[in-house]
């Protein structure tokens, strides 16, 4: 058939534009997501040419050192990641968490534990056809296996776990080693005397300043990032170019995968060790696929393949080249870096150096915030508070607590080392375990989640598996010589991680135990027998259905109730965003006389949680909504009507609805609404108005019968006279006749946790003046 007229025009500025937005991407995410990756130059051959290897006048050792740098580049970056590990993207977004919440949709391995039915029709749980099951044999009998055995399901947590804290243990040691090294360059500018004092006190200062910036946001500053980055990769191309056209332009020849075998067949056992040097040129690697959310694949793709892999290449090149022809250099930094600079760039390219380090450290540190995020989200990590530094750019979070922790922890690296061996082999263990669990995900992912055969999952762990277990050893090895750092770190951590999960999966099964039946609660009458009070009462709970025992707690012990009650129940579900209009699940407990309902607020694990204003807004908004519905009979099932098998209607935000109830309230211009003759108006009594006036706002076109629209009325006065935050504080012990860990996790570990880190009512922005809490003992 024949396009009509005019029709290539329109598409021709779209392709344009969309190339425009991808190189834009790609041009920005040199700045956010290559910045480890770039300053590794600075320290790979330092770290690799230890005391134990001897660079010769055959060249032999640092032919086989730029072999391995050179395929190693190849196949982690290159292959693994950039042609296979980012298409496993999670709706969009990366890293190891991503992997875990994809195998959780598709093999039903949550480790959340009120998930609900409804939670499996939102739209980006099925967009990548989670409800499919594995085509082969033994994809069925794999998901079946992990679905049917708990111990497996928690082994799957473990190693999901063991990466994210791997990576908040790169967090602490990528900006000692990038900012040491950087800083490290001034040895060629001074004596060795004054360089001993002056190396550690800049490095410190430096990552002392790096952090305390970190409250401004990425934002504020990252429009240099990119531009930097550039200039350092253009910066160390030119020098590798250089020193390959003046010192060795046969250099290429290196590249061979002959001379590793000639490497380590000369050097033995001490090249074995040497490996964990050489792991160093592949750091920052996992950012390519952790930052993915913040850019896309294509994007990702185009800035690797044709700007960072050729940059290092030639760096990398540029480096052998000079030192293949200079083998009697007399200074203890004769393998580092600005060896190899000619003399008179080494101040700016130290200058250079120094900010690349900076922004490559910066990346590190917000995707360890991230990853903190995400775990509070998916209940392994205790609530902590999170800002978000910026309102247009999604993603950008800073957290002060775990700030202030990196910055002691990295000074005390910094100062405790003081040179890149011990550093670099701390760096190496945790990057190569982080790329190890990635391996190991991605592998479950390629049968369960691509629906591909066992074999290609073989093929793929068969291919990357030995590579990154040889690196793993050859760090291993060194465990007294650093290695030992990352390997505590996580294990604290994941203690951590572990014992909150296990308290809070406990305090739930508590809760479902001690649940009040909603039959108890309807056998009191509208007035469960008590006086009801003008105002909306919120009742915090983990639970999707049946009545927390905080609230019989509380009506036998107080003697009025709000009239309009609400149990919230605030969640996270294993996707990384969930749409405004499937944000809320309502039901309504009871007759409308009782004026109880249920609500649910659904949040992904990257999702930002609203301030207390707006979520009040889109709170009382989704249930005028629902009741709207209701009068109107457009409710499924049984009209919105909780029974305890938990059934409710899916009702979205004021924005997702435009054409639904909207509501009113004193800060808006009157002026600004629809007149009268296009809307209808449900105000509250006058009398009401004095204190605060709300009014809910629908089309002329919207028809409810009279029941609705006097309870929307009396929403409206409750809405008036203000909303009150209840729930509950436990006080957490374990059973009698407990075991010994158990005791140990829950009244030491657990509760030191509840005690001193955040509050619910923190982590969901609660004001303090509406906040009323309910205390219980809880014996779990």
């Amino acid at each position: 058939m024949d396009l009509e007229p005019g029709s290539h025009q329109n598409d021709r500025p779209k392709k344009r534009e969309s190339w425009r937005t991808v190189l834009t991407l790609a041009y920005q995410s040199l700045g956010v997501v290559y910045g480890d990756l770039s300053i590794s130059p600075l320290y790979v051959y330092k770290s690799t040419f230890t005391d134990s290897i001897w660079h010769s006048e055959t060249n032999e050792e640092i032919y086989g050192v730029l072999s391995f740098v050179f395929w190693t580049l190849t196949l982690v970056p290159l292959l693994k990641y950039v042609f296979i590990v980012l298409r496993a993207d999670d709706n969009g977004e990366g890293g190891t968490f991503a992997l875990y919440s994809l195998l959780c949709r598709h093999a039903r391995v949550n480790s959340l534990p009120n998930c609900q039915v409804a939670d499996e029709e939102l739209s980006e749980y099925k967009r990548d056809g989670a409800s499919l099951s594995p085509k082969s044999r033994f994809g069925r009998k794999l998901k079946s296996t992990l679905e049917s055995h708990g111990a497996l399901q928690k082994l799957l947590l473990v190693l999901a776990l063991i990466g994210a804290c791997m990576v908040i243990g790169d967090g602490v040691l990528t900006p000692a080693i990038s900012v040491f090294s950087a800083v490290s360059g001034l040895e060629l500018s001074m004596s060795e005397k004054h360089h001993k004092y002056l190396e550690v006190p800049v490095a410190c200062v430096i990552l002392i300043g790096l952090f305390a910036l970190q409250h401004y946001g990425t934002h504020r500053v990252g429009f240099l990032f990119a531009p930097v980055m550039t200039m350092w990769l253009l910066c160390i191309s030119a020098i590798g170019l250089y020193n390959i056209f003046s010192w060795n332009p046969h250099i290429y020849q290196a590249l061979s995968p002959r001379y590793m075998y000639i490497f380590l067949k000369k050097t033995r056992s001490r090249g074995w060790t040497s490996l964990g040097g050489i792991l160093l040129c592949i750091t920052g690697s996992e950012a390519m696929f952790a930052d993915l959310g913040h850019f896309s694949q294509l994007s990702i793709k185009i800035a690797f393949t044709f700007m960072v892999y050729p940059s290092l290449i030639l760096a990398y090149m540029g480096q052998a080249a000079y030192l293949s022809q200079h083998h009697n250099i007399e200074s203890k930094y004769k393998f580092g870096f600005y060896v190899s600079v000619p003399e008179k760039l080494r101040w700016p390219v130290l200058a250079i150096a120094i900010s690349a380090a900076v922004v490559g450290s910066q990346a590190i540190i917000t995707g360890t915030f991230s990853i903190i995020k995400q775990c509070s989200a998916l209940g392994c990590f205790p609530r902590v508070k999170i800002v978000h530094t910026s309102s247009k750019i999604h993603g950008q979070i800073y957290i002060p607590e775990i700030n202030w922790m990196l910055m002691m922890l990295c000074l005390a690296i910094t100062i405790g080392f003081r040179d890149t061996k011990h550093m670099g082999n701390a760096s190496g263990l945790a990057v190569i375990t982080v790329m190890l669990v990635t391996t190991c995900l991605m592998s479950l992912v390629i049968v369960l989640c691509w629906h591909q055969s066992v074999i290609v999952a073989a093929c793929f762990v068969l291919l990357f598996g030995p590579i990154e277990t040889l690196f793993f050893l050859a760090s291993l090895i060194k465990f007294f010589q650093g290695a030992w750092v990352p390997i505590a770190l996580s294990s604290i951590f994941l203690g951590v991680m572990y014992i909150w999960h296990y308290g809070t999966l406990k305090a739930y099964e508590h809760d479902l135990q001690n649940k009040v039946s909603i039959d108890w609660m309807l056998g009191l009458g509208p007035t469960l027998g008590i006086v009801r009070v003008r105002g909306i009462g919120l009742i915090h709970t983990e639970l999707v259905y049946g009545i927390p025992a905080i609230f019989s707690h509380l009506v036998t012990n107080l003697p009025a109730f709000h009239k309009v009650l609400v149990f919230l129940c605030i969640k996270s579900v294993p996707v990384p965003h969930v749409r405004h209009k499937e944000r809320f699940l309502v039901g309504r407990i009871g007759s409308r006389e009782h004026m109880i309902y249920r609500c649910i607020v659904r949040y992904g694990y990257r999702d930002v949680h609203k301030d207390d204003v707006e979520f009040e807004r889109d709170l009382v908004c989704s249930i005028a909504e629902f009741i709207r519905s209701q009068g109107m009979g457009a409710a499924a099932g049984n009209g919105g009507f909780l029974k305890e098998d938990g059934r409710m209607t899916v009702v979205g935000t004021c924005s997702s609805h435009p054409d639904g109830i909207q509501m009113s309230e004193d800060e808006k211009d009157p002026a600004e609404l629809p007149s009268s003759s296009e809307q209808n108006e449900i105000n509250s009594p006058p009398l009401a108005r004095a204190r605060k006036k709300v009014r809910f706002i629908m089309p002329e076109s919207l028809k409810m019968d009279p029941a609705a629209r006097g309870e929307l009325r009396e929403l409206t006065e409750a809405r008036e006279a203000g909303v009150a935050y209840i729930q509950g504080h436990y006080y957490v012990k374990a059973k009698r006749g407990s075991g010994l860990f158990r005791r140990l996790a829950i009244d030491l570990g657990y509760d030191f946790l509840r005690r001193n880190c955040r509050a619910q009512a923190h982590a969901v922005n609660v004001p303090h003046a509406c906040s009323i809490e309910v205390g219980m003992v809880c014996h779990i």
